[in-house]
């Protein structure tokens, strides 16, 4: 099956649950590839973020995504109605920190998409296929994922008080979704919405937004839109919350009482999952075969990945992720800098400035990565090796996030490499190299 954009952009206004602030949302189409990705346009630098589960922060009554200073609230329904409508790329522009909650459904984001017209492009999807039971319990709730050709969930929900319990099993795809889940409203106790508001929810809900459960009684502006409406909201939720998982699922997903807390938890357990497999992938491959320490189809790579391809540790390892491979030459990183640098003690003490030396060292350990996916370099790591038209523009601080983009344009087999390397924070240039590193065996470093 191939991957799938919208033709052209399309946007709504509204306001956010939680945060009761007017959002203007716009869907933009994409190149393969380049997966789902919210920007903040009401930010210094518009910082993107793909949605993660390492990402992952808020889980009261919502999803939230932060990466550095950005984050994004309540990012399920509308990475629910992308990925039911079978959307793999779009760049999400919100100039605000919530989507609009528009009345409580990801429908008003299904008519975007469908407005947008979803277009087929010219790569494959990627999909992860389970290969073996996974599941996390808490209590009375639970979540189980099992080996299947498709994308099928069985929920089973119920309220707090146990007013009104639901079950539905549905397989999921773009047809199915639009009739049966994208419809289906979100919903609250009403004696959690004190609470909520104590806690700095729900400051836009309203019963436009929401469907409120008392005592057996619903307060709506409407009437239900199905008799099993709130089990249906459930299952929309799982649909948005597995998108963290990073690319589609194939799998039976069994949830009994679920919430934005469980759905993180198994996202989490079949990401490790993946990363297993593929671990015994690569080691199942021929001895004649290339091993990669970055594999092929590997987008991004989160700290544990970059721990697994890189030697250095605390406190000399100056990646924290990399966001985004740019086909075999290109990728781009980060280095979050907080005042918990050992070097800011002495770097200076009452000015902390990064040393321009550890950005180059930043700029050495991305290029880096970039020659360790190529080839074969089973038992290798990258070596510095000089550094011409070094530039510090601007002094990089606590509280700066450092993107580097690294980019090979020179290799001599799979010994030598030269790399064109930028630093910026919010978009300006702070620091630039052109770099020169060889691939050695990790036993001759010492």
């Amino acid at each position: 099956m191939k991957q799938r954009t919208l033709a052209r952009a399309v946007s709504i206004k509204g306001i956010g649950l939680h945060t009761g602030n007017p959002v203007h949302l716009t869907f933009k189409p994409a190149a393969a590839n380049h997966g789902l990705v919210f920007k903040r346009m009401d930010l210094n630098g518009q910082p993107e973020i793909k949605p993660r589960i390492e990402l992952v922060g808020d889980l009261v009554r919502n999803t939230t995504v932060q990466e550095g200073h950005a984050k994004v609230h309540l990012v399920e329904h509308v990475l629910s109605a992308l990925h039911g409508c079978g959307i793999d790329n779009i760049l999400i522009e919100m100039d605000s920190s919530e989507p609009p909650i528009m009345d409580g459904s990801a429908r008003p984001f299904v008519n975007m998409i469908l407005e947008g017209e979803p277009v087929e492009q010219d790569k494959d999807r990627i999909y992860y296929e389970l290969d073996a039971p996974v599941s996390v319990m808490k209590g009375n709730r639970s979540i189980i994922a099992l080996p299947y050709d498709g994308l099928k969930i069985t929920c089973t929900s119920t309220d707090d008080r146990g007013y009104h319990t639901q079950h539905l099993s549905i397989t999921i795809d773009p047809e199915t979704y639009i009739s049966q889940l994208a419809a289906a409203r979100t919903f609250t106790i009403y004696e959690d919405i004190e609470e909520l508001l104590k806690l700095g929810k729900i400051r836009g809900g309203s019963l436009d937004a929401a469907i409120v459960i008392k005592g057996g009684n619903i307060l709506s502006k409407e009437p239900l839109r199905f008799k099993d409406e709130f089990v249906r909201h459930k299952i929309l939720d799982i649909v948005g919350d597995i998108v963290l998982l990073g690319v589609p699922l194939k799998a039976h997903i069994v949830a009994t009482c679920p919430g934005h807390q469980l759905n993180a938890e198994i996202t989490r357990a079949l990401f490790d999952r993946r990363q297993e497999s593929a671990k015994g992938g690569a080691k199942k491959k021929s001895a004649a075969e290339p091993k990669s320490m970055v594999l092929s189809h590997e987008t991004s790579l989160d700290i544990r990945r970059v721990l697994e391809t890189l030697p250095h540790r605390y406190p000399f390892l100056m990646i924290d992720r990399i966001t985004e491979f740019k086909g075999e030459d290109e990728l781009t990183a980060i280095k979050n800098v907080t005042i918990n640098e050992p070097y800011f003690q002495g770097h200076f003490p009452g000015n902390p400035v990064m040393p321009g030396v550890l950005q180059l060292e930043c700029m050495a350990q991305a290029a880096g990565v970039l020659m360790l996916r190529r080839g074969s370099v089973e038992g290798k790591t990258s070596l510095f090796m000089s550094a011409d038209k070094v530039k510090f523009r601007k002094p990089v601080r606590p509280g700066d996030r450092l993107v580097v983009s690294a980019k090979l344009t020179k290799t001599r087999g799979n010994k030598l490499a030269s790399a064109e390397v930028v630093c910026t924070v919010d978009g300006v240039v702070v620091s630039s190299a052109e770099l020169m590193f060889a691939i050695v065996d990790e036993a001759d470093v010492t």
